[in-house]
């Protein structure tokens, strides 16, 4: 398995999703090691804070090391400014992937998440097994739409790859439209606990980002509603001026459990963003009972709201009566929310969905 985003020592939450699906290929019964596509670079907030932990920590990130019994390779190169050169991220890291591979035992298939990069990084190889790419949305929402030259590299990546697993059927459509000759939906997945949420509060869970839409939900909260907000970003000083007069709670960026913890601990999930190809957050938080509530014609929430019940479909204008709608009818909808994750968005069917297809592509 190939990534950009994964894990790091010094921000476990960054790509967790992608080391669970990891973990559910293992559990299925594939043979996983993964390599990460790492650019030692310090962000731009800590650039900006001068956090001298922050600025080095790239830098040290160890090459080798094992997340819950998976070998992980993390392959270092060097590349210019993402505003400038994202789409071509995959040339500059090729050869260092080249030569993680190198240290590899035997493989027979390679799966890359997100056709650029990784995806283009692997295809540049030529590598003599068959290649898996997973898009996630970013791939064919941004890079092939707002960089110039992404929609070349994203169409060459999905055109090389055997197979290319959707996180959507609008996402597959996408994929198609860009090349894609074979695709197949494999949704992401989350742990069911044992216990539903007997809260109360409207949660969030984003980074606190224009397209995440959190104003929207300031705007449009009910009297005597409560709003939990989990996630940090540039849009908090502007959100929190917005929320004045107002309870609305904002919890900052958490570890990844302590996070998922907190929502859970809610009674009606809101996330109203756009460009939303999948969201694990909803079925994470719907799978404690929390009904969710996302924004209509976006690709994750309709693919959500299409399995199954406690995926409410809204829009902008519409919010504020959707939330005392669903409010009203929390227990209900929270019921049919967790039984949707239980039928449709659990780790062992994106495992056996994920080792389905690295059969289906070796044959």
């Amino acid at each position: 398995m190939v990534a950009e985003y994964y894990p790091r020592r010094a921000d476990p939450a960054l790509g967790v999703w992608a080391h669970r699906q990891a973990l559910a290929a293992r559990d299925a019964g594939a043979d996983v090691e993964v390599v990460v596509l790492h650019r030692p670079v310090p962000s731009k907030a800590a650039l900006r804070q001068r956090d001298v932990r922050a600025l080095v920590a790239p830098l040290r990130q160890p090459l080798r090391t094992t997340l819950d019994g998976i070998r992980v390779t993390y392959a270092p190169f060097v590349a210019p400014p993402r505003p400038r050169s994202y789409p071509q991220w995959g040339a500059y890291a090729a050869p260092s992937l080249a030569l993680a591979l190198r240290t590899l035992k035997p493989f027979d298939l390679v799966h890359a998440h997100y056709a650029a990069p990784a995806g283009d990084a692997v295809r540049r190889l030529g590598l003599p097994v068959p290649t898996v790419v997973s898009v996630h949305g970013g791939d064919v929402l941004g890079v092939a739409t707002r960089w110039r030259g992404g929609r070349a590299v994203v169409e060459r990546s999905l055109r090389a790859a055997k197979l290319v697993l959707a996180n959507s059927e609008g996402i597959a459509d996408r994929c198609r439209a860009l090349g894609a000759q074979a695709v197949r939906v494999v949704h992401l997945g989350t742990d069911v606990p044992e216990r539903t949420t007997t809260g109360t509060d409207i949660v969030t869970v984003g980074n606190l980002i224009a397209r995440k839409r959190h104003a929207d939900v300031i705007r449009a909260l009910p009297p005597g509603a409560r709003y939990v907000v989990i996630g940090d970003g540039p849009e908090r000083p502007a959100l929190e001026r917005l929320a004045a007069g107002k309870d609305v709670v904002f919890r900052g960026a958490l570890p990844p459990g302590q996070a998922l913890a907190e929502a859970r601990r809610g009674g009606v999930f809101v996330l109203p963003s756009v460009d939303e190809a999948f969201g694990v957050a909803y079925i994470e938080a719907m799978a404690a009972g929390l009904p969710a509530i996302g924004t209509r014609g976006e690709y994750g929430p309709e693919e959500i709201a299409r399995c199954g019940g406690g995926m409410t479909l809204t829009t902008p204008e519409a919010l504020g009566a959707t939330l005392r709608h669903v409010i009203e009818r929390r227990a209900e909808l929270g019921a049919a929310a967790r039984a949707n994750v239980e039928a449709h968005f659990t780790w062992a069917r994106t495992g056996a969905g994920t080792v389905a297809a690295y059969e289906d592509a070796l044959r």
